[in-house]
């Protein structure tokens, strides 16, 4: 039977059920196989990303002065 990978990313909650950050791209009720890729350190994997990002020539046009419109004083603190 020939298979199709979708990639798809989301979260692992509290009571241990995947839920999807996005809908798929698949008409259903469908079955389907899943494959659960977890980071062994998820700091380690933010620290890649950001890592990435920042050395992506795609975001190369933040390190202009122009793009520095916002300082610390604009807006209001958010308290949680």
């Amino acid at each position: 039977m020939a298979q199709r990978a979708v990639e798809a990313t989301g979260t692992i909650d509290k009571d241990h059920r995947l839920v999807l950050d996005e809908p798929l791209p698949i008409d259903g009720p469908s079955r389907v196989k899943v494959i659960v890729l977890v980071p062994d350190d998820p700091e380690l994997d933010e620290k890649l990303w950001l890592q990435a990002a920042r050395s992506n020539p795609a975001f190369e046009f933040l390190t202009d002065p122009a793009e520095d419109v916002y300082t610390a004083a604009d807006g209001k603190p958010f308290g949680d």
